[in-house]
């Protein structure tokens, strides 16, 4: 009997865990290919860049939580900072690089130490690798298959995927990156990368009144609204099914040791 609870206690938090990153996944794929189609990326480049950013950033805040916290902290005070003193001009690569420089100089503060950036790298080094193995597999199976598919599938589909591969290579992904020595600036890195997720999320927040893009605010920004909580659905479904049958296959969590 207790053997069953502890199996069903495991079971939900693999649900809840993997559902919430899912869901994670699901808000920042939408968001970035609703950003970089409006950026003038076409065809299936949107969908593998977004995936691509997806994945690191979902593998980072999972795997490398601290690294995760201290990058997504930084961009936060830098986007401030920035909408402060020049809130009249959100130009998209500006307040991404002012926040990534942030969270470089915070990663650089809070270095814990060779292992762990070397950790902090092989991770979303993984979520690159199982980003773009999992975009290009879906970009080409919407590619030959013509009909129309709800985007929530989509998200649902790459988040499975996107999981899966993260989880069946990170370990000797993690083991490869440990030992190379510039993967001691792997932590700053990192939090360079959150950060400037971060300052994209700003941009997308506020506008792009600095750039050569025209928003119509009643249809396109209301458009990527709406996007949002389906792709957040989605990739909550995607990712409680995966992480379910993962463990029921016997995979179990894809890291135990989170750094915290």
């Amino acid at each position: 009997m207790m053997f069953l609870i502890k199996k069903l206690a495991r079971a939900l938090l693999m649900l809840f865990i993997w559902g919430l990153a899912g869901g994670v996944f699901g808000a920042v794929l939408v968001s970035m290919r609703h950003m970089l189609g409006d950026l003038g990326f076409e065809g299936w480049y949107p969908l593998l860049i977004g995936t691509c950013a997806a994945a690191m950033t979902v593998a980072t805040l999972y795997s490398a939580m601290f690294v995760a916290l201290v990058g997504a902290a930084a961009g936060v005070l830098a986007s401030i900072a920035y909408l402060m003193l020049y809130s009249q001009v959100v130009d998209l690569l500006i307040i991404s690089a002012v926040a990534a420089g942030a969270g470089l100089i915070a990663g650089l503060f809070f270095n814990r130490g060779p292992q762990a950036n070397a950790r902090a790298f092989g991770v979303t080094m993984t979520g690159l690798l199982a980003g773009a193995g999992a975009g290009l597999t879906i970009a080409i199976a919407l590619q030959l298959y013509t009909q129309t598919i709800d985007p929530m599938v989509v998200v649902a589909g790459v988040v499975a995927l996107v999981g899966t591969l993260f989880q069946l290579n990170h370990r000797w992904l993690e083991y490869g990156c440990s030992g190379w020595p510039w993967t001691r600036l792997g932590g700053p890195l990192v939090a360079a990368w959150i950060a400037g997720i971060v300052g994209v999320g700003v941009w997308l927040m506020v506008g792009s009144a600095s750039t050569e893009l025209t928003w119509d605010i009643s249809g396109r920004f209301d458009y990527l609204l709406e996007q949002i909580p389906l792709g957040v659905m989605g990739g909550a479904v995607g990712g409680a099914v995966t992480g379910l049958l993962l463990e029921l296959l016997g995979f179990g969590l894809a890291d135990e040791r989170h750094d915290l």
